[in-house]
């Protein structure tokens, strides 16, 4: 059996092993794409290069075998920039978005179009949990949200935008009346305590997410009723009792309101830090002398801060909301008291606080009349919906439904799967490195259970080979030479024809987003 050393670990393996089979038994990452377990090697994509004894020369690790007294490099510098640039080829040819348009500018990252499918579907529970997870208040902002996701929404380019906020709407209005609303599973106690002052959207929004994650919550307000700012909106467009039910949702969560109580005149920030293990400061917008009364120390805009942890200068004291960074939206300081929370949760467990990085991303960016009719071909061509009872009574369940069919799903559905994107972020790979003309916009949504989509596919070969070992009938093979191979069913086939046993197996192995499992239908395999 050969011995050899693969970044200084020494690693005996058996004899056929590959040089990649002894790195994963010497627990040395060696990122792969085309490779699979159980399938012939690839070669396709040389993400898993590595050198051996000192050559010039980088070897794909998935097809080299391992021999005895080999010195293998695997991560230094010169072998990290030839997989960095292997991977910067493959994205100059990547067509699609790994984010939403509409996500992407939504100040609280809510997951849009996932949402949407979920409505489509008739998934109220699912909506329900797909939007709280960001924004804990959808039938308050579902009616004074400013639409920004609209206006980044693709659908506009072609009629009008999909009525996002009055989707929102539906789900937080729709949750509110059912007989079993959704509810977050709240977390194992932590022991800790945390002080919230301020009821405003900031506040209720982090004591939402704290409590969630096991922390005792108590929120502080000077006014008699929480809401903040929100309660001094015109009734008819924020009805006091919308706004009253969504806060009863979340002090029903085990969170303490104390109203009427003004921190720095009836009790002093400094016995607040005392009595609690972290304070946030979520006060809206203050000026210096506020600050100074409050007790804590102002910055150029708000109190001071780190605007990406959200910590004070003062030990344990946070600040978050329009006191932070001041903002007329309130679904801006949903978003900063969301970030606030995940920061004092990090901080009371003791670990390092690490604000959420914005996630590698490919985008399409402004896309052509073509591309447009291209992708609204998987969606329902009528206009914008209006409620049919007027804006202010918003979408019954069929509006709902309907509207949402106009969504054009700008989203990769394969997004937590893939592993270009991962490793792109992993090896800083650059989506512009290499400049020229992509490939045209393609959907194929005639198979029942995947979708596939062939800007995003890399050629890695690997569900050509799994259906060519389960003997489709047609499968799938490469057609076209060069940069302009392709994978296709054969014959011009659709996929429908072409994979009618793997099509799931296949999309399971995909590296990319560019063959993935409908929702609906991954719901089905999870059940099997």
């Amino acid at each position: 059996m050969p011995t050899l050393t693969i970044d200084g670990r020494q690693v005996t393996v058996p004899e056929g092993s590959t040089i990649l089979d002894a790195a994963r038994e010497a627990g040395v990452a060696i990122p792969t794409l085309c490779y699979r377990e159980g399938l012939p090697p690839q070669t396709s994509c040389m993400v898993c290069v590595v050198r051996v004894n000192g050559s010039e020369r980088l070897v794909p690790s998935c097809a080299t075998l391992a021999g005895d007294g080999m010195e293998v490099e695997s991560e230094t510098q010169s072998v990290r920039a030839a997989r960095r640039m292997a991977l910067e080829l493959l994205l100059s040819d990547h067509l699609g978005d790994c984010i939403a348009p509409c996500q992407l500018t939504c100040p609280a990252g809510m997951d849009i179009p996932r949402m949407i499918r979920r409505i489509v579907a008739g998934d109220l529970a699912g909506a329900a949990e797909i939007v709280k997870r960001d924004i804990p208040l959808p039938a308050v902002l579902g009616r004074i949200c400013p639409e920004l996701c609209e206006n980044a929404c693709r659908r506009g380019s072609l009629d009008q935008p999909v009525a996002i906020r009055l989707l929102k709407r539906w789900v937080g209005d729709e949750d509110l009346a059912a007989e079993r609303p959704w509810r977050p599973k709240v977390g194992a106690p932590s022991g800790r305590r945390v002080a919230i002052v301020g009821a405003g959207p900031a506040g209720l929004a982090a004591a939402y997410y704290l409590r969630v994650a096991g922390h005792q919550v108590a929120v502080f307000d000077r006014r008699e009723g929480p809401g903040g700012g929100m309660r001094e909106i015109d009734p008819e467009r924020l009805p006091p009792e919308v706004l009253q039910q969504e806060v009863d949702a979340i002090l029903a969560l085990g969170v303490e309101l104390r109203p009427g109580v003004r921190i720095g005149e009836e009790i002093a920030l400094d016995e607040l830090r005392s009595d609690f293990d972290a304070v946030l400061l979520a006060v809206g917008e203050i000026d210096e002398r506020a600050a100074s009364d409050l007790g804590a120390e102002y910055g150029r805009r708000g109190l001071a801060a780190d605007r990406r942890t959200h910590q004070s200068p003062l030990k344990g004291v946070f600040v978050a909301g329009s006191a932070l960074s001041p903002s007329n939206y309130a679904v801006r300081a949903v978003g900063s008291g969301h970030a606030a929370a995940n920061a004092i949760d990090q901080y009371l467990r003791g670990e390092e606080i690490t604000p959420a990085q914005r996630p590698f991303n490919v985008t399409m960016g402004r896309i052509d009349e073509d591309t447009a009719a291209r992708m609204v071909q998987e969606a329902s061509a009528h206009p914008r919906i209006s409620p049919s009872s007027g804006e202010d009574a918003g979408f019954n369940d069929e509006e709902a439904a309907r509207e949402g069919l106009r969504c054009l799903h700008c989203d990769c559905r394969g997004f937590a799967q893939c592993r270009l994107r991962r490793f792109a972020e992993q090896y800083d790979a650059s989506v512009r490195a290499f400049t020229g003309a992509k490939r045209a916009y393609e959907l194929d949504a005639t198979h029942p259970s995947v979708l596939y989509e062939s800007g995003k596919c890399i050629a890695c070969g690997l569900c050509v080979e799994i259906a060519r070992q389960h003997e489709e009938e047609l499968g799938l093979t490469f057609i076209g030479r060069g940069f302009d191979v392709r994978t296709r069913v054969p014959m011009g086939e659709t996929l429908a024809n072409g994979l009618r046993e793997v099509a799931i197996e296949c999309a399971r192995a995909c590296p990319t987003g560019a063959l993935v499992v409908r929702e609906e239908a991954q719901e089905v395999a999870d059940d099997d």
